[in-house]
C-alpha cells in the first residue's frame, strides 16, 4: 500500500518554538522553531518512509466558520515576533525542498488534514497525520495514524494512535472524542466549553451516556448539582464548542495526490538556506551533488601531496619571492602528544598542509626524507619574511614555527607575522559555541567542507594519516581554507573597529598564553594527598553528626531523601516543595542555617565533599611528570573576552571559605624561587568612574580613601569617620550590583532588606552619583538601536537578548549591556598588562615568568633575587596598561606558596 504523511505545520511550528530553548544564528535570527520543525519532519520521515507528503498552514486571516466562531477564535494570542519571523523563512524551505504545502482561506489545518486523509484512505493508501492538535484523534481509524509529537530539551518523542488507542488511552472513541471536547473544552484552541466541567467529569459523561445528545437526553440523572446546573444552563456553549470541535473532512480545496509525490529534498536552495541558518546538524544530509552554493574543491585539480625533498625545497624557496601583501595558508598536524614533550626539534609532527596560492595547496607528511625536524625547520623560515602566516588556534602550534630564544631576544613582535582565523571568528561573533573550521568555512567562504569527525570517527591524527589520499584532501583543506578567509575576516574586523584589539591584544597574548601553559605551575602532589585525607576525617565528623541530629541514617547526597528528613521529619521551616519533592538548594538551605546546627552542618558537608571531589581528587590526575600542573588558558570561550581555564579550572580554586582556602598551600615556587601575586583593586568600579565620567565617582577615587565607606557616607548622608560597619557593607552591595545591573530585588536579597529599602538605596545611589546612572541609561539605549555594546578598546559583545518578547530574557539583555563594557574592558586591560609584564620580564632577562591569570590578577613565579624588580615591573605595566580618570592600583603580595600571596 501507497502511504501518505500529512504535517500540521503551525501546530509543529509551536511546539518546536516552545520546545527548544532559544536558538539564533550569528546574525541573530531566530532558528528554534524552524529547527525544531525539521527534526521533527525527518524524524517521521525516517520512520515512515512514504511516498506522499504534504504540510498543511491554518488560514491566518480573519475568515471563519460563521460570526460566533470568529468571536472565540479572534482571543487567540498573537505569535510572538521571534516565532513569527521564522515562518516564511519556514515556507520558504518548505518550497526549496519540493515539499507540497496546502492553505485555503477559511479552513484551518485540521480541516484540510481531515479531508485528504479520509480520502487517502477511501483511496487504498496508509496515513500518518503529525500534529500537537489532539482535535485530531477523531479521524484516527484502524489505517489513519496520528502521531503527536513531543519536544522537551532538544529531543522529540512522537505518541502514536490509531482507533483503538483512542479507545485505549481515553476510553472514547474517535468520534466520541469530539463531545469530549464540546463538554471540557480547550483553552489552548479556544474552544469554551462547559463551565465546571473537567476532563475527568467529561470523560465519565460521555462513557455513560454515549454522546453529547445523550448527555442532554438524561439531565435529570446527573447527581451532581454544579455539573447539571451548568450542562443546563450552558446548552449553547455545548453545542457552539461541538461544532467548533468538529473537523470538516469534506472540505474543498484544489488537491491532488499528484502534486505530493515524494522528491528529493536536498536541492541547491535548500542547502544555502540551510548553512545561513546555521544548521550544522542536517548538513550532513546533502550529498556532493545538491551542494550548491558551497564551492566543491577537487583533489586532483590543485591539491597535491608531496613527498620529494627536491620538490618541498623548491617549494618552499617559491615563498621568498611573495610579496608583502601575500598570505599563506599552513595547518600543522601532530600526534596526540606527551603532555610531558616540548613540541620543539624531532617532535610528534605527523605533517603539514601549505597553501601557496588559489590553486596551489600541499601536504607534506613527516616521512622519509621529509623528517620531523627538517619539517620544523621549514616552518620557522616562514616567519618574518614579510607575508602572512594564516593558520588555526595558533597557541597550541608556535614552538614549530618560532624558537623561544627568538621570542626572548626580539620581544612578541616576531608573532606579528600570525593570523589565527579561530581568534578572529571569535571577535567577530563571541557568543557561538565553536569556531570549528568547517563552521568558519561555510560562514564567511560558503564552503562546505568534511570535518575530522565525518571523516575519520574517532581515530587518532596519527591513525588517520594513513588513508594518504583522504588525510591528504583533508589537510590541503585546512590550509586552503586558512588562506582565503583571511583576507574576509581582517576586512570584518576592520570594519567593525577590532582590528587593533585583534592585532595588539588577542594575537600577541596567545603566545603569552602558549609560554604560561607550557611553564604551568608546581604542585606538590603529597600534600594534596594529605589535604585529601583531612577533608575524608572532617566529612566523616559531619556525617555522624547529621546523623544524629535527624535520628537516622540517609543518603545526605539525594536532595530527595535530605528534602524529606529536613521538612517532613524534622518539620523545618521554609520547605519548597517540587515535582521531584522538597527544594534543598543553598539558597533554602542558607536562610535555616543560623537557626539549625544540622542545615549549617549539611552545608558544610556539602562544601567539604566538594572540595574534596573537585580538588583534592579532581587535581590529582591533572599533575604531570614534571609535577606541574598545565592548565589550558583559553581566550576564545567568553562573550566579555575574559579568559577561562580547563582542564583543570585553575581560575575557580576556592577563596571563600578557610578550607577551601587551604588548597593553595599545595601550589608552590620552584626551589630559589617565591610566588608573587598581583591583583587590580576595583577594577570595574574604577572604568564605571572612568566610562560614566560621574565628577563624585571620580573624586572618591582621587582621594584614595576607601570607597565603599565614602560612597556609604554620600549615600546615607553620614560623616566619613562615622560610617558604621554595616552602612559601608550595604554601599559595597551597591557599589558592585551596580556594575552588573542589580534590581532592587536582588539588593534586596542580597542584604535581606525589603525591596523597598533596597529601591531606595539604589535611589539614594543614582542621586549620588548622576553620572552613572546617565552612563547606564545610554548604554542601553545604544545598546538596543546598535544591537551590541564595545569596550574602551573596541571589542563587541552583540545582546540579541534585548530584541526577545519575553521580559525575563529582555531584562537580561539590559544587566548584559550594563556591565559587558565593564568586565570586557577590564579583560582587555588585564590582556594588555599581561603582554607588557611577560614582555619586560623577557627583555630583561629575568628567570622569573608569569604562570596564571585568575581574571583580574596575575601570578608570577619569582625568583627570589629578583623579587625587587618584578615588583617594579608589575607596578609599572598593570597600573600603566590603560589611562583612565581614576588611577589603576594593584595589591601585591608575595609568599612561599599561593595561600601566603
Amino acid at each position: 500500500m501507497k502511504k501518505i504523511v500529512l504535517l500540521d505545520g503551525y501546530s509543529i511550528f509551536y511546539r518546536a518554538f516552545y520546545g527548544i530553548p532559544d536558538l539564533t544564528n550569528s546574525k541573530g535570527f531566530h532558528t528554534n522553531a524552524i529547527y525544531g520543525f525539521l527534526a521533527i519532519m525527518f524524524k517521521i520521515l525516517e520512520e515512515e518512509k512514504p511516498d506522499y507528503l504534504a504540510v498543511a498552514f491554518d488560514d491566518q486571516t480573519p475568515t471563519f466558520r460563521h460570526a460566533i466562531y470568529k468571536e472565540y477564535k479572534a482571543t487567540r494570542k498573537p505569535m510572538p515576533p521571534e516565532l513569527r519571523e521564522q515562518v516564511p523563512v519556514m515556507q520558504e524551505i518548505l518550497k526549496a525542498m519540493n515539499i507540497y504545502t496546502v492553505m485555503k482561506p477559511g479552513l484551518e489545518a485540521d480541516d484540510i488534514l481531515g479531508t485528504i486523509a479520509t480520502k487517502a484512505e477511501s483511496d487504498g493508501m496508509t496515513v500518518s497525520i503529525v500534529s500537537g492538535d489532539r482535535d485530531l484523534l477523531q479521524v484516527a481509524t484502524d489505517i489513519i495514524k496520528i502521531r503527536i509529537p513531543k519536544t522537551k530539551a532538544g529531543r522529540t518523542e512522537v505518541e502514536d494512535y490509531y482507533a483503538d488507542d483512542v479507545k485505549r488511552v481515553y476510553e472514547v472513541t474517535p468520534m466520541q472524542f469530539i463531545d469530549i471536547k464540546a463538554l471540557m473544552g480547550d483553552s489552548s484552541d479556544n474552544i469554551p466549553g462547559v463551565p465546571k466541567v473537567g476532563t475527568k467529569t467529561a470523560t465519565e459523561l460521555i462513557v455513560r451516556y454515549g454522546s453529547l445528545d445523550g448527555v442532554y437526553e438524561n439531565l435529570e440523572a446527573i447527581t451532581k448539582a454544579a455539573i447539571k446546573q451548568s450542562l443546563t444552563e450552558n446548552v449553547h456553549l455545548a453545542k457552539l464548542s461541538r461544532e467548533l470541535a468538529t473537523i470538516n473532512t469534506k472540505a474543498e480545496f484544489d488537491f491532488s495526490f499528484e502534486k505530493t509525490k515524494l522528491n528529493n529534498f536536498y536541492t541547491k536552495e535548500a542547502y544555502s538556506m540551510f548553512k545561513e541558518l546555521e544548521f550544522k546538524n542536517f548538513l550532513g544530509r546533502f550529498d556532493s551533488d545538491s551542494i550548491a552554493a558551497g564551492q566543491k574543491i577537487d583533489l586532483q585539480s590543485f591539491f597535491h601531496l608531496v613527498t620529494d625533498f627536491g620538490e618541498t625545497e623548491a617549494i618552499f624557496a617559491g615563498l621568498n619571492g611573495l610579496s608583502h601583501d601575500a598570505v599563506i595558508g599552513v595547518m600543522v598536524f601532530e600526534e596526540s602528544n606527551n603532555d610531558d614533550d616540548d613540541k620543539t626539534g624531532d617532535t610528534g609532527l605527523i605533517g603539514l598542509s601549505l597553501a601557496v596560492s588559489d590553486d596551489k595547496v600541499y601536504y607534506f607528511p613527516a616521512e622519509g626524507f621529509l623528517t620531523k625536524a627538517y619539517l620544523v625547520a621549514k616552518l620557522k623560515t616562514l616567519v618574518n619574511v614579510g607575508f602572512t602566516v594564516a593558520t588555526y588556534d595558533i597557541k597550541k602550534k608556535y614552538d614549530y614555527f618560532i624558537d623561544p630564544e627568538l621570542v626572548m631576544s626580539k620581544g612578541l613582535k616576531e608573532t606579528a607575522c600570525f593570523f589565527d582565523i579561530l581568534i578572529a571568528a571569535y571577535l567577530l561573533n563571541p557568543l557561538k559555541n565553536d569556531y570549528d573550521v568547517d563552521d568558519i568555512a561555510g560562514q564567511y567562504l560558503d564552503l562546505q567542507i568534511e570535518n575530522y569527525p565525518q571523516l575519520f570517527g574517532k581515530l587518532s591524527v596519527k591513525m588517520a594519516a594513513v588513508n594518504v589520499e583522504t588525510f591528504t584532501k583533508y589537510a590541503c583543506t585546512l590550509a586552503y581554507v586558512c588562506r582565503m578567509v583571511t583576507p574576509i575576516l581582517k576586512s570584518n574586523l576592520t570594519e567593525g573597529g577590532m582590528d587593533g584589539l585583534f592585532a595588539d591584544i588577542e594575537m600577541p597574548l596567545s603566545y603569552v598564553l602558549h609560554d604560561m601553559e607550557k611553564i604551568g605551575i608546581l604542585v606538590r602532589p603529597d600534600e594534596l594527598k594529605v589535604y585529601g585525607e583531612a577533608l575524608v576525617g572532617r566529612i566523616n565528623e559531619l556525617e555522624k553528626l547529621i546523623y544524629e541530629q535527624a535520628g537516622l541514617s540517609f543518603n545526605i547526597n539525594s536532595p530527595k531523601q535530605l528534602g524529606e528528613v529536613l521538612f517532613e521529619k524534622m518539620n523545618l521551616p521554609g520547605g519548597k516543595k517540587t515535582k521531584t519533592g522538597f527544594s534543598t538548594a543553598a539558597d533554602v538551605l542558607e536562610r535555616l542555617a543560623s537557626e539549625y546546627p544540622i542545615v549549617n552542618d549539611i552545608l558544610e558537608y556539602r562544601g567539604l565533599t566538594k572540595l574534596k571531589s573537585t580538588y583534592a581528587d579532581g587535581l590529582s590526575v591533572y599533575i604531570r611528570g614534571d609535577n606541574r600542573i598545565h592548565t589550558n588558558l583559553k581566550q576564545t570561550i567568553t562573550a566579555t573576552g575574559r579568559l577561562s581555564s580547563t582542564e583543570p579550572n585553575l581560575q575557580n580554586i576556592p577563596m571563600r571559605t578557610e578550607h577551601g582556602r587551604l588548597i593553595r598551600k599545595v601550589f608552590v615556587p620552584a626551589p630559589g624561587y617565591l610566588l608573587m601575586d598581583a591583583d587590580y583593586s576595583q577594577i570595574e568600579l574604577r572604568l564605571l568612574a572612568h566610562l560614566s565620567g560621574d565628577e563624585q565617582l571620580i573624586e572618591a577615587y582621587r582621594l584614595d580613601e576607601d570607597i565603599h565607606r565614602i560612597t556609604a557616607a554620600k549615600v546615607f548622608h553620614t560623616p566619613f569617620e562615622e560610617v558604621t560597619d554595616l552602612q559601608r557593607r550595604n554601599a559595597k552591595a551597591v557599589n558592585f550590583g551596580i556594575v552588573y545591573g542589580i534590581s532592587s530585588f536582588g539588593l534586596s536579597q542580597d542584604l535581606t532588606i525589603s525591596r523597598k529599602e533596597a529601591e531606595s538605596y539604589i535611589e539614594q545611589y543614582f542621586a549620588t552619583y548622576p553620572g552613572v546612572k546617565a552612563f547606564l541609561d545610554e548604554t542601553v539605549k545604544m545598546a538596543k538601536e546598535l544591537g551590541f555594546v564595545t569596550t574602551l578598546f573596541g571589542r563587541r559583545r552583540p545582546i540579541p537578548e534585548l530584541t526577545s518578547s519575553n521580559f525575563m530574557q529582555r531584562s537580561f539583555g539590559e544587566r548584559v549591556a550594563m556591565n559587558s563594557p565593564l568586565q570586557g574592558t577590564a579583560a582587555d586591560i588585564i590582556k594588555i598588562a599581561m603582554i607588557r609584564v611577560w614582555d619586560r620580564i623577557k627583555r630583561e632577562r629575568l628567570r622569573s615568568r608569569l604562570i596564571l591569570q585568575i581574571h583580574d590578577e596575575l601570578l608570577v613565579e619569582v625568583a627570589e633575587d629578583e623579587v625587587e624588580k618584578v615588583k617594579v615591573i608589575l607596578f609599572e605595566e598593570m597600573q600603566g596598561a590603560a589611562i583612565l580618570k581614576v588611577p589603576l592600583t594593584i595589591d601585591l603580595n608575595v609568599g612561599g606558596n599561593w595561600y601566603e600571596t
